[in-house]
């Protein structure tokens, strides 16, 4: 079987089965389309352990980074005196400057993989009712970002693997 056309037998039953357990047995333990999110990235990054390693630690390490941000802007009073739009922008400017300056550790090189968590982080937080909020975030629930967008980034990387491997075995299967 062709490359392609095995790796779309594979993402699309892996596909169909992550969908099912999100929004099924596992519905609220990890967000399917942060998942796809991490899927996606994972072939970014080259569809391979390495790209599964590289993703889970800086997907993690961008949504431990947006977790911070959220928490000093609502834990650190200065939305008042600023103006909530100045405020959350300085923090997320200094958010930034972590993830970049971050990349300087070899374990954390690979910034778009950190973006993407980061960036997943804040598209729960910002979309989700009654989510950002601190005692949520300072929370051991599920419902705190950090947690489930870290298992999310996590359950996508490995689907990714899953994938990649079970697309390459059809592949190597027809050829041989």
């Amino acid at each position: 079987m062709k490359s392609l056309n095995a790796l779309a037998v594979s993402i699309s039953v892996l596909g169909a089965l992550a969908t099912f357990l999100a929004l099924g047995p596992l519905s609220g333990v990890y967000l399917i389309w942060a998942a796809f999110v991490a899927w996606g990235a994972f072939y970014a990054l080259g569809a391979d352990i390495a790209a599964l390693q590289k993703l889970i630690v800086c997907g993690v390490f961008g949504a431990a980074v947006a977790w911070l941000v959220a928490v000093t802007i609502l834990a650190v009073p200065l939305a008042g005196p600023l103006g909530l739009p100045l405020w959350a922008a300085l923090v997320v400017g200094a958010g930034v400057v972590i993830v970049v300056l971050a990349a300087n550790l070899p374990s954390l090189a690979t910034i778009p993989a950190t973006v993407f968590g980061f960036a997943s982080t804040f598209a729960y937080l910002l979309q989700t009712p009654d989510v950002l909020k601190l005692d949520i975030l300072l929370s051991a629930s599920l419902k705190n970002a950090l947690i489930v967008i870290s298992i999310s980034v996590v359950v996508g990387a490995v689907f990714g693997l899953l994938s990649a491997r079970w697309g390459a075995a059809m592949t190597e299967k027809s050829a041989a």
